[in-house]
């Protein structure tokens, strides 16, 4: 049977591989997907969803809810140097009729992630693949029903890595380090994919030769455009050698979970300002944190390329 499954995004380049990966692969039966700020202003992210939902034409109909529009506490960071002005980096998606290939919900997205969580108890996995202020509203609400989701899995965080906006810490906890906290300390069934694991994955310009240059696929086309390969420079935007794939691994490890290998770690989040701002700290084991996250620090890297390839065509 598929699993019911959530996707708590803010597309962003890795966030919509990552929708269609989800929506290419029978496993997962996408219930909603929720938007957050982060890469893109939130009602930027809505626009996103619904563009890939065109792109995707999934036959089942997801739920989409609009989120925060601001972290928990300061003000909201985007990434427009990564994702481009429109997070997308500018692929043209041709935008259908409102409302053809999702349902739009008037609720928050973190009354949608308690609604569903209590209509699938023990039968839901949450996929957060953004900042994780939703998640933590969710919490604070209502911590009883959110402990009815079976798996959450999220995409966020540098354990023994270094990070990508600080030395010291990754996107999604750097913007809204304090719900990183609290989502983090909630006894909760969580399994972290980290920078240290999403540095392992990523495309390469011969793989983009290999299986992008004389492919007609729109998903193909999509991701020619939105990471900004260059077939004559052998390059991705910015002149980068390699694209990392995060997100699309947080989805893969929802349907393979034997792609990583994972270690049991009490952890927390600092949020004094500060140098380590964001930053993912490992505890003691005798530490007050009730909850122990599995955290993947190995992967599988050739076995879920392989899985990225195959699925993206869908």
């Amino acid at each position: 049977m598929a699993q019911k499954t959530i996707i708590d995004c803010d597309p962003g380049v890795d966030d919509a591989l990552a929708l269609i990966l989800a929506f290419h692969s029978p496993e997962l039966e996408i219930e909603a997907i929720t938007g957050v700020h982060g890469n893109v202003p939130v009602e930027l992210v809505m626009q996103n969803i619904k563009k890939m939902l065109s792109l995707i034409k999934p036959a089942r109909l997801p739920w989409i809810a609009q989120g925060a529009a601001r972290p928990l506490v300061g003000e909201s960071i985007y990434a427009y140097e990564v994702h481009g002005a429109d997070g997308l980096g500018g692929a043209k998606i041709n935008r259908l009729k409102e409302g053809e290939f999702w349902h739009y919900s008037s609720k928050s997205a973190d009354k949608l992630i308690l609604e569903v969580a209590d209509k699938y108890a023990q039968e839901l996995i949450l996929v957060a693949i953004g900042p994780l202020t939703n998640l933590a509203l969710a919490i604070k609400k209502d911590l009883a029903t959110i402990k009815k989701i079976r798996k959450i899995i999220i995409m966020g965080g540098a354990v023994r890595e270094k990070g990508n906006i600080t030395p010291y810490a990754e996107f999604n906890f750097y913007v809204d380090p304090l719900a990183a906290k609290i989502v983090l300390e909630a006894d909760l069934p969580i399994t972290l994919i980290p920078l240290d694991v999403t540095h392992q994955v990523y495309l390469t310009a011969e793989e983009m030769e290999v299986k992008g240059r004389h492919s007609q696929s729109p998903f193909l086309k999509f991701l020619k455009e939105a990471t900004g390969y260059d077939f004559q420079a052998r390059n991705f935007r910015g002149n980068k050698t390699i694209f990392y794939l995060h997100d699309p691994l947080a989805v893969a490890v929802a349907i393979k979970e034997q792609l990583v290998g994972k270690e049991k770690m009490p952890l927390t989040v600092e949020v004094e300002d500060g140098f380590y701002y964001g930053k993912v700290r490992e505890l003691s084991p005798e530490s007050f944190i009730p909850n122990l996250i599995d955290v993947a620090l190995k992967v599988k890297a050739a076995d879920f390329l392989r899985f990225f390839w195959d699925r993206l065509h869908g």
